[in-house]
């Protein structure tokens, strides 16, 4: 199977992951969602091996054609225009949360004025927003440490022009190396934010990141479709 075949499948997973997911998640906090607490963690744990799956894959693929990684084919246009080192940018997550974050809050404000609580993403304690804080500082100190290796690599590009075979593959290695530590950070970055969350707020937070990916997606889709 290639790798864009793979991708394709994954993403028809990833869709079937996040509507178990919303079935899954009760509308109404407490004794229902207690009830399917044991699922719920199932399937939000089931979402976090499926992203670590595609990076396992996808270094296995980068091993061999490091520069078709790299250039990502089998995304559209659109998704490698938004993209850092061969996918989406770590701190996009950190984003992510705060803007569900507020949107939740606004659209709740008279039941928190009332003294309710939904559980969601929109009642985020202030040591959780404390917490999110200090990991987006963090992941974006380890964004940059990786910006800077692949500024590395591309300003020694003309070290290509009379390069021996077995120095050429070498200059790939630190390539392949450069993807995989940023695929690294894509996966831990997500599980650390769940780690972190309660168990709604998780579910809630992948199925955001998810409707993010499949909303830009499509939008890449319909783009490159009117381009032919």
């Amino acid at each position: 199977m290639s790798f864009q075949r793979f991708y394709e499948v994954w993403l028809e997973q990833l869709h079937a992951l996040i509507n178990q997911l919303l079935n899954q998640l009760p509308q109404a906090p407490t004794t229902e969602e207690e009830r399917n607490h044991q699922q719920l963690h199932q399937l939000v744990q089931k979402t976090l091996s499926h992203y670590a799956e595609f990076h396992r894959v996808k270094s296995l693929v980068a091993k061999q054609d490091i520069l078709s990684v790299f250039s990502a084919p089998w995304a559209t246009t659109l998704e490698r225009s938004l993209h850092w080192i061969a996918g989406w940018r770590p701190t996009t997550a950190f984003h992510l949360i705060y803007t569900e974050a507020s949107i939740r809050f606004e659209s709740q404000l008279v039941d928190i004025l009332r003294g309710l609580s939904n559980g969601d993403l929109g009642d985020l304690s202030p040591a959780q927003f404390r917490r999110v804080s200090e990991l987006q500082c963090e992941t974006v100190r380890k964004e940059n440490a990786i910006t800077d290796e692949l500024s590395q690599w591309q300003d020694g590009a003309s070290d290509f022009l009379g390069m021996l075979r077995d120095a050429d593959h070498k200059k790939m290695e630190l390539l392949v190396r450069v993807v995989e530590k940023a695929d690294h950070l894509r996966q831990e970055t997500i599980e650390t934010l769940v780690e972190l969350l309660t168990l709604r707020q998780a579910a809630e937070f992948l199925i955001a990141a998810a409707h993010l990916e499949f909303g830009v997606r499509g939008w890449g889709v319909t783009y490159d479709r009117q381009r032919l």
